[in-house]
């Protein structure tokens, strides 16, 4: 047979074949006087078995070790360590799919590429208009991605979430956005912020710095007006006080 009569009758492409000589996996045959290979029924039977070991999903060289002499694995063995690989792969199929169910459970337009703890929380938030708010949820999202929020702390601001007077205080940092750096409602704001935000929230928040560092901080201050930076630096500044207290006991 020539190598487009044995690809026909075993169901692969030329190319394949060639492929096969090349990696050593399938031994090339003699070539005829006219220069074209002469392959055998044995050829054949070999090739149809590579093409049943890669349908399988096994990898060429685990394919060569199946088609080995007796050093090499016996096929059972690659067969119980595929069906182990299928298995992980399954698993990591069915969280994703559990990831992006929370996601569309959130609505249309509003799933974020972000963890399903995550989504959870902003799923609870009431929707609203305020500037602060979105603010809000931008940065949680940016924690999130860089691997520093948590289940813990998410699950710790859910009381938050779903406190309807969060909402009035969203409202009353937009309303500063024109306001100077030095504003009486400034303190008073700054500390009823930090009220709204329960124990748990605290006790939960790593201690190893990411969430609060300075690098952050700077950052995410030059993104508010100046009166609204100050309230939210006083809060932080409230927040790594309670946070170190918390790591000290």
């Amino acid at each position: 047979m020539r190598i487009g009569e044995i690809a026909v009758l075993v169901g692969v492409t030329t190319r394949a074949i060639r492929h096969y000589h090349h990696v050593g996996l399938l031994p090339e045959p003699e070539r005829r006087p006219n220069g074209y290979r002469a392959y055998t029924v044995r050829d054949a039977v070999l090739l149809a078995r590579v093409r049943r070991l890669t349908e399988l999903g096994l990898s060429l060289d685990e394919v060569r070790d199946v088609l080995a002499d007796d050093a090499g694995r016996e096929l059972a063995d690659v067969l119980r360590e595929l069906d182990a690989d299928l298995a992980r792969q399954e698993a990591e199929l069915a969280e994703r799919r559990r990831r992006l169910g929370v996601l569309l459970a959130a609505g249309p337009g509003e799933g974020e590429p972000v963890s399903p703890a995550l989504a959870a929380l902003l799923a609870q938030a009431p929707p609203t208009d305020s500037a602060a708010a979105a603010k809000d949820r931008e940065h949680l999202t940016l924690l999130d991605g860089a691997g520093a929020g948590g289940e813990a702390v998410y699950a710790a601001l859910g009381q938050v979430a779903a406190d309807p007077g969060i909402l009035e205080l969203y409202e009353r940092l937009d309303a500063l956005e024109g306001a100077a750096a030095d504003d009486p409602r400034i303190g008073p704001l700054a500390d009823a912020l930090v009220a709204a935000v329960p124990e748990e929230v605290f006790a939960a928040i790593p201690t190893d710095g990411r969430v609060l560092a300075e690098g952050f901080k700077e950052a995410l201050l030059a993104d508010y007006a100046p009166a609204q930076a100050e309230v939210v630096r006083r809060v932080m500044d409230a927040f790594t006080r309670r946070v170190d207290e918390g790591g000290r006991r």
